[in-house]
């Protein structure tokens, strides 16, 4: 299988990355970044560029692959909806039509959140951006899922491009073990996510495109398991 990531650089992204360079399955991994991420790998390939709005100048680069993992984004606070839909919502659509156009039968899965507004009429902005995006992205001819994480523990020196998110995950980093106990729907791992975008590749791995964090995490371990029998 060869899949390209967008976001490879943030905290989510980076753990997707190390899920695909570790999983025998996976045998081309292209990442579209804005600079270099200091990576040396034997599956891995970089494509530097700055306009995600428009992402014409590498198309012929985008052709050939399997699926497509979404993990760029950016926080809501301090910015207006113009900013963050265009972040949000532009950056988004513009890679999943090129990457539609050159890959017929691509799978694209896509990072939301946890209360993210299907209806995009509530009264928090991001959770309607995000809503909006969401539907656009259902809407379009190939097989898309949605991941709607709650909190999500870093693993693996994955580490927020955020500064004030870096800030709260070292802060609070030891509690997530009893977060996880108290409240297990709402919680998963860069890990489990990178393991449970690869998992939704297989036919029949599952039924819906709205996964939460306990869909997330059994698909996860499932995916662990398997790569643990096949390797």
């Amino acid at each position: 299988m060869k899949v390209v990531i967008f976001g490879a650089s943030g905290m989510i992204g980076q753990g997707v990355l190390r899920a695909c360079l570790l999983d025998p399955a996976v045998t081309r991994v292209l990442v579209v970044v804005r600079s270099p991420l200091g990576i040396s790998h034997p599956k891995l390939r970089e494509v530097i560029h700055q306009d995600f709005t428009d992402l014409s100048a590498i198309s012929g680069q985008l052709a050939g692959h399997d699926a497509c993992f979404y993990c760029l984004g950016i926080s809501s606070a301090g910015r207006s909806e113009a900013e963050y839909t265009r972040i949000t919502y532009d950056c988004t659509l513009a890679a999943a039509r090129a990457v539609s156009a050159s890959n017929p039968g691509l799978t694209f899965t896509y990072v939301s959140g946890e209360g993210t507004d299907s209806s995009e009429r509530g009264r928090t902005m991001w959770a309607r951006v995000k809503g909006r995006t969401e539907n656009a992205l259902l809407a379009m001819p190939m097989d898309t899922y949605m991941f709607r994480p709650g909190y999500i523990s870093p693993l693996h020196g994955a580490v927020s491009k955020t500064p004030a998110y870096r800030v709260l995950y070292a802060l609070t980093s030891w509690l997530y073990p009893l977060l996880r106990r108290l409240s297990p729907g709402h919680t998963t791992t860069t890990e489990h996510i990178g393991r449970a975008m690869l998992a939704v590749t297989r036919p029949g791995a599952v039924e819906q495109r709205i996964l939460y964090s306990p869909e997330i995490n059994r698909l996860g371990g499932e995916s662990a398991a398997t790569a643990t029998k096949t390797g």
